[in-house]
């Protein structure tokens, strides 16, 4: 049987409808901005393969690091035994972070990271003996699969066979500019009940919304706001982290930074799954007592893998090198160029880009939606053209590699623009 074939037989994948979808592509190798199917044919990786691919497939820093961090530990439990890679990777993440970072909670990937961060929360009041059980959250966001990610994220969208068994949350609008004022009197209403553990958002950017973006003015206040009301702040910040906006971190624009950090995707520059939640020394101290049942009582099998942390390391060697801050700079201004192109075109909308993300909705006349059947019809038409590029319905976006050149790039703006004219 074909590698089509056998997956066809025993394989179920995410987000797919099995009945309707076509078969899935087949990729044998990675290379660069590249991936490669059995024919030999190449695509341009426009969204870094669920947008955790960094520095590109196959960077060989990366794979030499993987391959000398096997022959010296390839794992070994995290509870009560420590390893380098994994001290070093805290060092070092702390180290880019604001300075109210200290403690690094190792996890699996990035819903893990995001329960992490939720249970760290509510235990922090628990251990003081103050009653705060109530979550702020913010309609659009996502923030996984697992069942506290999905309870913080938006309901209705993925998740309606499992909203019984999620906790309640109150949510914000999505901050559009006219609504920020009205938005902001309502979150200084529901915090001052004092009954608030934390306000989770996705900062600046909502990813699975269709990225959308919204102004750090609103996030600097609304955090203040939660501070003011000795509210927990976490930033989700899975999707945006390692580049993405332009900065190493989305916060790293904010004058106002969160107490706890969710990290994941770009962290071991999509080789490795691993997620870490990071906060500071004073939550942790929060949960040193002479009882057990005190501190923070969680654990993945694979928690501080030592492969996963040496390549986590290798990756941030990368992002110490000037090169790379470079090529983010210059897809950024490749992106804002295309932008341009795509604001003077009256079959698109809501044109927005920062950092190396560049979004926009292509117009229909049923409007958005994450079901639209363009989707599919973009997707077919990028593949056939060398592009794999997975729309968020009618939204259309690009988050590369920061490894793509000029050639790669032009090419890909070529096939975006060539079916939208195709489409009139």
């Amino acid at each position: 049987m074909s590698l089509i074939e056998r997956d066809k037989q025993f394989v179920w994948h995410p987000f797919t409808q099995h009945q309707t979808a076509g078969a899935p592509l087949g990729i044998v190798r990675g290379e660069g901005v590249f991936l490669i199917d059995q024919a030999g044919k190449k695509y341009i990786d426009a969204n870094s393969s669920w947008w955790v691919n960094t520095h590109g497939h196959g960077h060989p820093h990366l794979g030499k690091a993987l391959q000398e961090q096997f022959e010296m530990l390839d794992h070994v439990i995290f509870a009560g035994v420590t390893h380098p890679k994994a001290v070093e990777l805290s060092e070092r993440l702390v180290g880019y972070l604001p300075n109210n970072f200290q403690k690094v909670f190792f996890s699996d990937n990035g819903s893990t990271a995001i329960e992490v961060a939720l249970k760290m929360a509510f235990q922090f009041y628990f251990n003081k003996n103050e009653k705060r059980n109530r979550v702020l959250a913010m309609h659009g966001a996502y923030h996984g699969d697992t069942f506290g990610a999905m309870s913080v994220g938006q309901r209705d969208l993925f998740n309606k066979p499992f909203e019984p068994f999620f906790f309640d949350v109150d949510y914000l609008d999505f901050p559009t500019k006219d609504r920020e004022k009205e938005l902001l009197q309502h979150a200084e209403a529901l915090l001052s009940s004092g009954q608030f553990a934390a306000l989770i958002v996705e900062p600046i950017i909502q990813g699975a919304a269709g990225m959308q973006m919204y102004s750090v003015d609103f996030l600097d206040q609304l955090t203040k706001l939660a501070k003011r009301f000795h509210t927990l702040v976490i930033f989700d910040e899975v999707m945006t982290g390692f580049g993405r906006t332009g900065k190493m971190f989305a916060m790293d624009d904010c004058t106002e930074k969160p107490d706890i950090v969710a990290l994941s995707k770009g962290l071991t520059a999509g080789i490795l799954p691993m997620g870490v939640t990071v906060t500071s020394e004073a939550l942790f101290q929060s949960f040193l007592s002479d009882q057990t049942a005190r501190g923070f009582l969680h654990g993945h099998s694979y928690t501080g893998n030592p492969l996963a942390c040496a390549i986590g390391c290798a990756s941030l060697d990368l992002f110490d090198q000037p090169e790379t801050w470079t090529a983010i700079a210059q897809i950024s201004a490749w992106n804002q160029e295309f932008s341009n192109e795509l604001n003077a075109r009256k079959d698109v909308e809501n044109v927005r880009q920062r950092g190396t993300i560049l979004a926009f909705d292509v117009r229909l006349p049923e409007g958005n939606s994450y079901f639209s059947t363009l989707r599919d019809q973009a997707y077919a038409y990028f593949l056939e053209h060398g592009v794999l590029l997975r729309p968020l319905g009618n939204v259309i976006f690009i988050n590369p590699p920061y490894c793509i050149s000029a050639d790669e790039y032009t090419k890909l703006r070529k096939v975006i623009v060539a079916f939208l004219d195709q489409l009139a």
